[in-house]
């Protein structure tokens, strides 16, 4: 197979949804059709101690939530896809963001019975800033839920994109008998089962009177009714404004019950977009050319809890990555080799020899990597990363156990470069300080560095309201900041100044009496 033939059959996507909405049993689903996992995992099930494939971290596996970003390979039909499975929680919002700048579409999962949430409103507005296309799946149509007509409007004013259904539920919860499938004109019939796959019927004409055999009169009248209702509200579904972000498909189904997976998926690999220009400081780079780029969006420390290694995630947006080839680490100015890239199906990983646009590779880290780096075949091209924003929540960290520091500030410094949470180091005290989005970040730190380091750490609160970086083109301005705040001051992991104000009054104040600098609420990576 040539190079545009590799890049055309390429499928790079996101799931996302608020947490609970049934995004990671959707992923399982997935894999499951797509041969690349053989039992799906019951991810809340305590009888059944397989947990969810995407989840594999420890903790992950208590709580029956995701807490970091996997990705996961496998060929279906003749494409390549690679689904990236994001935290729905919206304290690990941040993850989820820089994962949406490595993708070229998106999958929303919207609990049928919940309706739009508000987590995914906020990732729906970052898609909408990238023209990210979007696919919506209502997911748990076998419960009792909102109308499915209430739930496209909901749908079109809280996220505020145009809808088109491109299946249609024949009745929800108890009474639900299938969907309609719009796209390929089947009928789909619903048996409750997590392992048998839907019986499909091939439907061309729904005014055949056969339909009352499948699915009964009245829901055939109903049914009927409001295909007459979709055709009269809806345009017609066209590939180009889905492409451009402007209409959503939507289908209806159920995960769990391995219901409508497979029609999304046959639908979506037709529809959805293959690898897409990705704009750089310097330029537009096209996946077709031929010399290689590419950049970090993510980094993991141990994936592999036996060897104490960090992957930095990679998105290929050019050319053909290669194992053992010399590429230029931009930021570095300096040339590194791989002589074990790998590709993923969550942490089981195998290694590759080459990989192309729309791929992502993990290549393992030794502290080469930030988020946000390039890599390239000697061009000097910085791609537009998602800052991290300035966090809500402060608490210094301390050492539980004086006999493990080495290892408590090397669990810091890894986690710290994962992005999980930011380290500001306090000048007047040198004590250090972790900021967060939410809680729930303080307590997978603590856990992550007991279980994957060793490492016993305790939480002090710290009463702060904002970390603003600070900086000033007046050198005697901001030395003179700098002193007259000395108690505020401290710095960032890159060694940059942050001023910490613990409250609005003094953040106004700082403002104000000092013109010449300029206090950022995010910091571009």
């Amino acid at each position: 197979m040539n190079f545009q033939d590799e890049i055309k059959r390429r499928r790079t996507f996101a799931i996302i949804s608020h947490p609970d909405a049934g995004k990671t049993t959707l992923t399982e689903k997935l894999l499951l059709f797509g041969g690349a996992i053989h039992v799906a995992g019951a991810v809340k099930s305590n009888k059944i101690k397989k947990t969810a494939t995407s989840d594999w971290m420890e903790i992950e596996k208590q709580r029956g939530i995701s807490v970091a970003t996997s990705v996961m390979g496998f060929d279906y039909k003749d494409y390549k896809i690679n689904i990236l499975d994001t935290p729905g929680h919206q304290d690990f919002a941040e993850d989820t963001f820089r994962t949406l700048t490595a993708v070229d579409s998106v999958i929303i999962v919207i609990d049928a019975a919940k309706g739009v949430e508000a987590q995914t409103r906020k990732l729906m507005e970052v898609c909408r800033m990238r023209k990210t296309p979007v696919i919506v799946f209502v997911n748990k149509m076998d419960r009792e839920g909102k109308d499915p007509f209430d739930l496209l409007d909901e749908i079109e004013a809280e996220l505020s994109i145009h809808v088109r259904p491109l299946s249609w539920p024949i009745n929800i919860g108890q009474r639900f008998k299938g969907v309609y499938n719009l796209f390929e004109h089947k009928l789909d019939l619903y048996t409750p089962s997590k392992q048998t796959i839907t019986q499909s019927i091939a439907f061309d004409d729904i005014h055949h009177p056969d339909l009352e055999k499948h699915i009964g009169t009245d829901d055939s009248i109903k049914l009927r009714e409001d295909l007459t209702l979709i055709d009269g509200v809806y345009s017609a579904f066209d590939t180009h404004p889905y492409l451009a972000g402007e209409v959503a498909p939507v289908f209806f189904g159920s995960a769990l019950n391995n219901f409508g997976v497979k029609e999304l998926l046959d639908c979506f690999v037709q529809i959805a977009p293959s690898p897409r220009p990705v704009q750089a400081i310097e330029r537009e780079v096209r996946p077709e050319e031929e010399s290689f780029s590419g950049f970090v969006f993510k980094i993991h420390a141990n994936m592999d809890p036996n060897h104490r290694s960090c992957i930095a995630f990679v998105k290929i947006c050019s050319g053909k990555f290669e194992r053992n080839v010399n590429y230029k680490h931009v930021r570095h100015n300096k040339l590194l080799r791989f002589s074990s890239p790998t590709a993923f199906m969550a942490q089981k990983k195998e290694v590759v020899d080459e990989a192309y646009p729309g791929d992502i590779v993990g290549l393992p880290d030794t502290g080469n990597f930030k988020i946000g780096d390039s890599l390239t075949s000697g061009e000097d091209i910085h791609f537009k990363g998602l800052p991290s924003f300035s966090p809500e929540m402060f608490k210094y960290i301390e050492n539980a156990d004086p006999m493990k520091s080495k290892q408590l500030n090397k669990g810091i410094d890894q986690l710290m470069d994962e992005g999980v949470a930011q380290l500001f180091i306090h000048q007047n005290n040198g004590r250090k300080i972790i900021g967060t989005v939410g809680q729930l970040q303080f307590e997978v730190i603590q856990y992550r560095l007991l279980h994957e380091y060793g490492a016993q750490s305790q939480w002090e609160p710290i009463s702060l309201y904002k970390a603003c970086w600070i900086e000033s083109d007046d050198k005697e301005e901001l030395d003179n900041f700098k002193r007259r705040k000395f108690q505020y001051m401290a710095v960032d992991k890159d060694g940059r100044d942050v001023f910490l104000a613990d409250s609005s009054y003094i953040l106004q104040m700082a403002q104000n009496d000092f013109k010449h600098i300029r206090f950022h609420f995010t910091s571009e990576f």
